[in-house]
């Protein structure tokens, strides 16, 4: 409960930043929408619509009010809720986000703990060689490489998008969970999980060296469990601890950091969509996206503390 109390707390300072951060940046956002031809009258009337002429205390207040509804007002390119626009493209970069992080994990969990029970052997040193250097080369260069490889010399994948121009789907399920989805999806979430990957394999690399040190690990082998028996159930497990703590902080920059991938592969998702609110001084599409991707991230640290007491036993919260 103390946890989630703090979690509450979080949240409110992030969207009480989020509120005024954007009020005090220079320029009006109105401006680009609005004609200086146009009578005071007019532009006062549309400044009404949006709220803006009121005291920003009580622009703050009306919008703590519309957030705890599930609002988030209306945006000033669109003319449209911020929920209808921003809702489809935050679940097409939740897609690729998920796929790219879920390739991410599942081989920098098993690879760095393989490379860490080979210490010193040849196949450490081309790993931590290989990780090093995808995560030191630009991400955009990563998807050019690939682009130019597995779509124009060897067509085994699309240009880009996230369906085959003239596909008719009927429904959620048909669209997200077709061949032609997945074919799409593969390539960006390839060079996102390639992009990522150092970070828990490295972690998790260093996590494993020094839990083999432990004297739990000698018992087992005085067992006479085999090896695989020991890695696996015994080290991997009290190795996985800044994992977790690595995915719930990584989940939440990946968000953000799909904008390079998205623009690359021209994907429809929320990261490039965020930074053209920001340059538009849009601020219900902003503040919504940057909430939404606070919330992601203190949501998983707070689910990272409850399962350190289940991931080991030897953790307790007094």
């Amino acid at each position: 409960m103390r946890r989630l109390a703090q979690m509450v707390l979080t949240l409110f300072v992030l969207i009480t930043i989020l509120f005024f951060l954007f009020r005090i940046l220079p320029g009006d956002p109105l401006t680009m929408f609005l004609d200086a031809a146009l009578p005071v009258e007019v532009q006062e009337l549309v400044r009404a619509q949006f709220g803006l002429d009121k005291p920003i205390g009580e622009q703050y207040y009306l919008y703590m009010r519309n957030l705890l509804r599930g609002e988030f007002g209306v945006s000033f390119y669109y003319r449209r809720p911020v929920l209808e626009i921003i809702g489809d493209k935050l679940i097409n970069t939740l897609f690729l986000m998920v796929a790219s992080l879920t390739i991410t994990f599942a081989v920098g969990v098993l690879g760095g703990s393989l490379v860490a029970w080979q210490r010193g052997s040849t196949l450490e040193t081309l790993a931590v060689g290989l990780v090093i250097f995808l995560r030191s080369a630009p991400e955009f260069w990563l998807g050019m490489m690939a682009l130019a490889l597995f779509s124009y010399r060897l067509p085994l994948f699309p240009l880009g998008g996230m369906n085959t121009p003239g596909q008719n789907f009927h429904g959620f399920l048909e669209q997200y969970f077709s061949l032609d989805f997945l074919h799409h999806l593969l390539l960006p979430a390839l060079v996102s999980a390639s992009y990522y990957l150092a970070t828990p394999f490295l972690v998790m690399r260093g996590s494993m060296i020094e839990v083999m040190k432990e004297d739990f690990i000698e018992m087992a082998r005085a067992k006479g469990l085999r090896e695989r028996q020991v890695l696996y159930r015994h080290g991997l497990r009290n190795a996985l601890l800044p994992v977790v703590t690595v995915l719930a902080l990584l989940i939440g920059f990946a968000i953000g950091g799909q904008v390079l991938i998205e623009t690359i592969f021209r994907w429809p998702g929320m990261g490039r969509e965020m930074v053209l609110a920001v340059q538009r001084n849009d601020y219900p599409v902003a503040q919504a996206a940057f909430f939404l991707m606070g919330v992601t991230v203190t949501f998983l640290n707070f689910l990272a503390d409850l399962l350190y007491g289940y991931l080991d036993p030897r953790v307790t919260y007094d």
